[in-house]
């Protein structure tokens, strides 16, 4: 069984089309953090079983791996859709690569160019750092993630955190399209710079709390 994670909050404007595709055999279980809006009736309309956790990306996903029962797992962001194809290669992969996690190719939602270099520099940091984002999904089977030591309460780079302790992740042939709504909003590059400043001092081992300062400045 493959069971769909999907934490949430506030997130009801990107909640359904994220649902949409994913919806069929699969277990879904969506993490809310204390949504305000109807996250949690959507997900429930949709069919989704409803958990509700305490606020944070890495407490929410360790909460759904730990609720969910397939032997398969795929964490996914709420504002993220799988493209067309998912489901048969994610199938073609859990049974050719048994327990080796994967991601999908990084896509935004918008035709505007600047999305096109954004999603090379992502393309090329999965490649040449083997460092893809949550944004593109990520498909583990629950021995390796368990392994792994799973998601960690992390307010901020939890899916760094668990992609360093997974070690190689391949990329699929078949698209995560993410909304650009965050990039038009704090400025295309000025958003990925940020990014790119954040995973340097993760990198560099400063503390994650303090480099949640640099990511959401009050």
């Amino acid at each position: 069984m493959l069971s769909i994670v999907i934490p949430t909050l506030n997130a009801d404007d990107h909640l359904p089309a994220c649902l949409d595709a994913v919806r069929g055999d699969n277990e879904i279980v969506v993490v809310d953090g204390g949504s305000a809006d109807a996250s949690a009736v959507v997900a429930e309309a949709a069919g989704a079983r409803v958990v509700r956790t305490a606020r944070g990306r890495g407490t929410q996903l360790r909460a759904g791996a730990e609720t969910a029962r397939g032997d398969w797992l795929l964490f996914l962001h709420a504002d993220t859709r799988l493209g067309a194809g998912w489901r048969e290669t994610a199938a073609m992969y859990m049974a050719s690569r048994p327990g080796a996690p994967a991601c999908f190719r990084f896509r935004l939602d918008d035709d505007a160019w600047q999305a096109r270099i954004i999603e090379r520099g992502v393309a090329a940091r999965a490649r040449l750092l083997g460092l893809p984002y949550g944004d593109q999904g990520l498909l583990v089977s629950r021995e390796r993630y368990e392994a792994a030591g799973g998601y960690r309460d992390l307010p901020l780079m939890e899916d760094v955190d668990l992609v360093r302790r997974l070690r190689r992740v391949r990329v699929l042939d078949a698209d995560a399209i993410t909304s650009a709504a965050r990039w038009r909003r704090d400025g295309w590059f000025r958003r990925s710079a940020r990014n790119a400043v954040c995973l340097g001092l993760y990198r560099a081992g400063v503390p994650v709390h303090r480099i949640a300062r640099v990511y959401s400045p009050s």
